[in-house]
């Protein structure tokens, strides 16, 4: 039997802040994680790393980037988000149903938590590559977000594990915990797949969501669920928020919901490290058809980090669960990274007529016709302006373009083709603002806390780029710290 003060489940991104936290209050720290040591970093490995933060001016964005140079200010716009910002978003996003106590704590403890991250090596810096434009000769950044971690998802989780383990957490990989109770002094067993034991009195369950789990998939979110591609960690099954449930812990948020992208049609079935950047999130740039040659979304609703994680729902609806998006070199040379891996599906051609041809499986007079009615529908008088909601729009269409829409007349013409991949799901379990587990009784659970995708408080319906790294950094700081201070 192992005996700490603290434990840990999981190695992302909460878990990590939640083991760093505990262990600065002098506690003595175990983190078990269930992959091997090649795949730790949970779901935050496979991540961008963008962080969504509430800042004043740039001034509080230089606590977080100390090395920002003068030129770097100069030549880019970087706003302000509130906290009025943060909050309200991500509440309406929710419609409503977020926890207004856990997400204001999120939002009020955004900027200090990740300026305590800094001092736990974690750099950050402005996000140039995928959410700024530049115009008129400066760089502005849209939908809420202006900060990533140096690196990417990757480099966040390999910051926060060197200084784990040169605080003394210690680290147990290969460690699948089964089995979660306590016994009549109040402390908890934990039971290992492998057959160790570990006895602590305080527990933080950071063990995500269960995007993983083929079996809960459909189960919860409902038919042809298990027939996503998992874009993150093959290692979310659901297993703390099972065992916290067996513990009396509450069911709680968006069980039929999850956070599902576009997502290359032929990427691997799970999230490969040595493959990111599957996701093809600039569709706002371009129109997305269906095999029958229609479209099915308005691709400008809203700015793509605050739609992006419904479009993956949107396309498994579609014929064979596939859609193609098609962009012109109005937009193309404005696509990211995500669009030039070498493994793309990527089909290219000088004429409509010609990539028609070339999309297989698509009925290529449908689709001839859906482009023609939309460029022909095409609001020219108003200006293209990717770094605002430009209300560049189409007129007439049973199915709507609102912004940035520009007519498809500009070879050559680039279609990728996209099915869905699933990030992470909604529901979970009850926190209160302590990142205290809660009970059926609306009690908290003592010395069972929890922080990331598990928390089911926050996420209904839409997700906001960036929320997630945010949150499960905030409430995993706090779970470490109380953790650390229980007393039995």
């Amino acid at each position: 039997m192992h005996h700490y003060d603290v434990i840990v489940l999981g190695s992302g991104n909460a878990g990590l802040c939640a083991a760093l936290s505990a262990r600065e209050q002098g506690a003595r720290v175990a983190l078990l994680e269930r992959a091997p040591h090649e795949h730790r970093g949970g779901n935050s490995a496979h991540t961008g790393g963008a962080f969504r933060v509430a800042y004043q001016g740039v001034d509080d964005l230089r606590q977080l980037m100390p090395d920002l140079l003068d030129s770097e200010i100069e030549n880019s716009d970087f706003g302000s988000y509130t906290q009025d910002d943060f909050f309200g978003e991500l509440a309406t996003l929710s419609q409503y149903r977020s926890d207004p106590e856990v997400l204001d704590t999120v939002v009020s403890q955004s900027l200090p938590t990740l300026h305590w991250m800094t001092g736990k090596g974690v750099r950050f810096m402005p996000i140039y590559g995928r959410q700024a434009f530049k115009v008129e000769g400066k760089y502005r950044f849209w939908g809420g977000l202006t900060i990533e971690v140096s690196g990417g998802g990757l480099g966040l989780v390999e910051a926060l594990l060197r200084r784990t383990e040169q605080d003394g957490v210690e680290l147990h990989y290969g460690c699948r915990a089964q089995g979660l109770a306590r016994d009549e002094s109040g402390k908890w067993m934990i039971r290992c797949a492998d057959g160790r034991r570990f006895l602590t009195k305080a527990v933080v369950i950071a063990t995500g969501g269960f995007h993983a789990n083929l079996a809960w998939r459909a189960k919860y979110l409902g038919p042809g669920w298990d027939l996503a591609k998992v874009r993150g960690t093959r290692y979310n099954t659901g297993d703390g928020i099972r065992m916290a449930l067996e513990s009396g812990a509450v069911a709680h948020g968006n069980w039929s919901g999850c956070h599902a992208v576009f997502y290359d049609v032929n990427a691997p079935e799970h999230g490969d490290i040595n493959r990111l950047n599957q996701q093809k999130n600039y569709f706002h740039l371009g129109v997305v058809v269906n095999s029958d040659g229609k479209r099915f979304i308005d691709e400008g609703l809203d700015f793509r980090n605050y739609t992006y994680s419904g479009m993956g729902a949107k396309v498994m609806q579609q014929p064979g669960g596939v859609a193609w998006q098609i962009f012109d070199q109005h937009s193309h040379d404005l696509l990211p990274d995500e669009y030039r891996v070498r493994q793309a599906t990527r089909i290219q051609a000088d004429t409509l007529e010609e990539l028609a041809a070339k999309l297989e499986g698509v009925n290529a007079n449908a689709l001839l016709e859906t482009l023609r009615e939309y460029n022909t529908a095409v609001n020219q008088g108003v200006l293209f302006n990717p770094a605002v909601r430009d209300g560049r729009s189409t007129q007439g269409l049973a199915m709507p373009k609102s912004n940035w829409a520009n007519p498809l007349d500009r070879p050559p013409y680039v279609a990728y083709a996209v099915t869905c991949g699933i990030t992470f799901t909604f529901g979970g379990l009850k926190v209160n603002n302590h990142a205290q587990v809660i009970d059926e009784e609306d009690q908290p659970i003592p010395g069972l806390y929890a922080a990331g995708e598990l928390v089911g408080n926050l996420y209904y319906v839409k997700y906001a780029g960036g929320a997630g790294l945010t949150s499960g950094s905030v409430l995993g700081r706090i779970a470490g710290a109380e953790a650390a201070r229980l007393q039995i």
